[in-house]
């Protein structure tokens, strides 16, 4: 398995940006597809960005135009660069493979609120 731990969340104002870094540890990192999570307050988990091994990447519709989901198979790392901030991005956001086989970090929250 691959271990994921998340960071770069916090507080900002809509309209804003937040850049998320996910740091794996494990087996090679870079053979597998890769997704974005993110869990409000209430729902399931839904994938928000994935890429493939081909460096292909998908979009849920609620986020399309604002997020964008980028590695370094060097590092062993991803990234999720958010702009335009929504309240309804409010979640915690989490890294995975894509399906998620692995498990789940903590994540790292994000709230966007003025």
């Amino acid at each position: 398995q691959v271990q994921f731990v998340e960071s770069g969340g916090g507080l900002v104002q809509p309209g804003g940006s937040l850049s998320l870094s996910c740091a794996a540890s494990g087996r090679r990192f870079s053979i597998y597809n890769k997704g974005w999570y993110r869990q409000a307050p209430g729902k399931e988990r839904e994938l928000v960005a994935s890429e493939t091994t081909l460096g292909s990447t998908k979009y849920a519709d609620s986020v399309k135009g604002r997020f964008t989901i980028s590695r370094d198979s060097a590092k062993n790392r991803m990234y999720l660069q958010m702009n335009n901030l929504k309240p309804e991005d409010t979640a915690v956001y989490y890294c995975n493979e894509d399906p998620p086989w692995s498990s789940w970090g903590q994540g790292t929250q994000v709230t966007v609120s003025s």
